[in-house]
């Protein structure tokens, strides 16, 4: 296998990839899991299909848009749909839940026109439905790094108003910290988070690398840096395992990394059993 990823560099930018989609997924999806918000991730990733789906269309019908990389297009819709869920959630104050479900119906409805209206694509849609080895290519590589480097320098820069935000959202208005700019910027990072790890986990299965790691950190952290510690470990043993599990048994990647990350998560679940 090591032999093999010095070979191949189809399989240097996958793991390369993994690893770096390994730690931020689950850095972010710490604080997703925390504020209560972790069908946003789902409501983004099938805003994603319909941005992925709109690509692969225009691709096929319009000669100026042949060779765009569909990710661009992902990251745009995710994006989009980012913001449609902040100002839903504005509109709907008493009943804010509904704004993921609006947008997921949305994407999802979307994505399915954008497909019918193309008679259907070739396998690379199923890549980007359930994650592919193959599929990444080192364009996709740099973009995930920017993605990567963002994401680590606002964390960096705002962990503290997105701790006070994610435990206690009125006292962080009562002490001066701008909740609204702030969590428009974290939501942001998640769209781009989401579309960027696509090419890897596949996008109706990107939201679980997001939770399913977090959900295993929860029931041993002992604080929040420990849960994000942990998170990061159970995220990267659960994207490297499912990459080796997917090249050896030739299988999608996107469903050998969730179902490495549920069992780490009944280990976890197991383990503490046993203590009590």
């Amino acid at each position: 296998m090591i032999e093999s990823i010095f070979r191949y560099e189809f399989l240097q930018n996958a793991f390369l990839t993994g690893i770096i989609i390994g730690v931020i997924a689950p850095l972010l999806g710490t604080f997703v899991v925390v504020r209560r918000l972790s069908l946003i991730a789902d409501a983004l990733s099938h805003v994603t299909l319909a941005g992925i789906a709109a690509s692969l269309l225009l691709s096929k019908k319009v000669m100026f848009f042949t060779g765009l990389n569909p990710l661009y297009f992902g990251m745009a819709f995710s994006v989009i749909g980012a913001i449609l869920i902040e100002k839903l959630r504005s509109a709907y104050k008493h009943y804010q839940e509904l704004a993921i479900p609006i947008i997921l119906s949305g994407g999802i409805g979307l994505g399915v026109i954008f497909i019918s209206l193309a008679d259907g694509f070739n396998t690379d849609l199923f890549s980007y439905l359930f994650g592919s080895v193959s599929a990444v290519s080192k364009t996709d590589v740099y973009t995930i790094m920017s993605v990567a480097i963002l994401v680590l320098v606002v964390i960096t820069f705002l962990y503290k108003e997105l701790f006070v935000l994610s435990f206690d959202e009125d006292h962080a208005k009562a002490a001066g910290i701008p909740s609204k700019v702030i969590h428009f910027v974290f939501i942001i990072l998640v769209a781009l988070v989401i579309a960027a790890s696509m090419r890897v986990v596949g996008i109706l299965l990107v939201s679980s690398l997001m939770t399913l790691p977090v959900a295993a950190s929860m029931r041993i952290a002992r604080g929040f840096k420990q849960t994000i510690f942990y998170s990061i470990l159970f995220g990267e043993i659960s994207v490297l395992g499912g990459l080796v599990s997917a090249y050896y048994l030739d299988l999608a990647p996107g469903g050998t990394i969730v179902v490495m990350s549920i069992f780490i998560l009944l280990i976890v679940l197991f383990v503490q059993k046993l203590r009590a």
